[in-house]
């Protein structure tokens, strides 16, 4: 089922599968600014990534000496969410664990996203919260797509990202299995905050980054106003993804990565991992800001 949050400025639509974000538009122009999940290249729009970012060493997790089978970037993508809460700009959505949860991530979790809409921003809180009697441990990002290029007669190489701080970019590699390879790294910003949109940037797959320094990047064309502004807190690592020849761009800000190839240590030891003690919650935020 989906649901709809409005003003006077903007609009937003959100499923329940996956509480997926479908649609963020302008009312004055009807401008769509999120990806429209054409199958043909991508069927995504802003999948949430959960309990894991990415993909692990052979699709299993290990958790006390024991395997556990799961998919790229997680379950919470494929999963109902609940509507606990919602009003005309805001609404919470809720997903807990259940037997299907706990045969692929063997911890009792529940998680919450609040959207609220504020005139062209719509913000978005991430909560987890334990409701194991044992430490939970778990991955969480983001996978929004934005169309680019977004006005007729341009095209990729007339956009381009900003990052909010210069920054030094090593670039990581991932393999056909979307794990990170080993020593294979190269730099593709230095001191510098302006990353050019091009074809052959994405010719090796998705661009992933640690430890960026920004805590918000805008995309934006060198022949239009139009933008799309991503800020972020408690996500400090970064995907930049587009499909072979596609007509978007996805911004993925992370509290997670990939497995290294090769790696088969239990699943508290992947790297950028959140250690949640129980009864405690995690939290971590966006805002997405469209418009001129």
């Amino acid at each position: 089922m989906n649901k709809q949050i409005k003003n006077d400025i903007s609009e937003v639509e959100i499923s329940s599968l996956g509480a997926e974000i479908i649609s963020f538009k302008t009312l004055n122009d009807g401008c769509e600014y999120l990806w429209n999940g054409d199958k043909s290249y991508w069927p995504g729009h802003a999948p949430l990534l959960f309990p894991i970012v990415c993909a692990v060493n052979e699709g299993k997790i290990t958790v006390d000496n024991k395997e556990y089978a799961i998919g790229n970037h997680g379950f919470a993508k494929k999963s109902e969410f609940t509507v606990v809460k919602e009003t005309a700009n805001s609404i919470i959505y809720q997903l807990s664990y259940d037997e299907e949860t706990l045969k692929m991530y063997p911890f009792k979790f529940e998680l919450n996203i609040i959207y609220t809409l504020v005139d062209n921003k719509l913000n978005i809180n991430y909560i987890v919260r334990n409701i194991d009697n044992k430490e939970i441990y778990f991955q969480i990002g983001m996978h929004p797509g934005f169309h680019c290029p977004r006005v007729k007669n341009e095209n990729l190489e007339d956009y381009y990202l900003e990052f909010e701080c210069n920054e030094n970019l090593d670039r990581l590699f991932m393999n056909g299995s979307n794990v990170i390879i080993k020593n294979k790294s190269e730099n593709i910003l230095q001191n510098h905050n302006i990353l050019p949109l091009t074809p052959q940037l994405f010719e090796n797959g998705a661009l992933v980054f640690r430890n960026i320094s920004s805590k918000k990047i805008s995309l934006k064309s060198k022949k239009s106003n139009q933008k799309v502004v991503l800020s972020f807190e408690n996500l400090p690592y970064l995907g930049i993804w587009q499909a072979k020849d596609a007509p978007f761009v996805c911004i993925e800000p992370w509290h997670g990565i990939a497995d290294t190839e090769g790696f088969n240590g239990e699943f508290k030891g992947k790297e950028m991992m959140i250690t949640l003690d129980q009864g405690m919650s995690f939290e971590c935020n966006c805002s997405i800001e469209i418009g001129c």
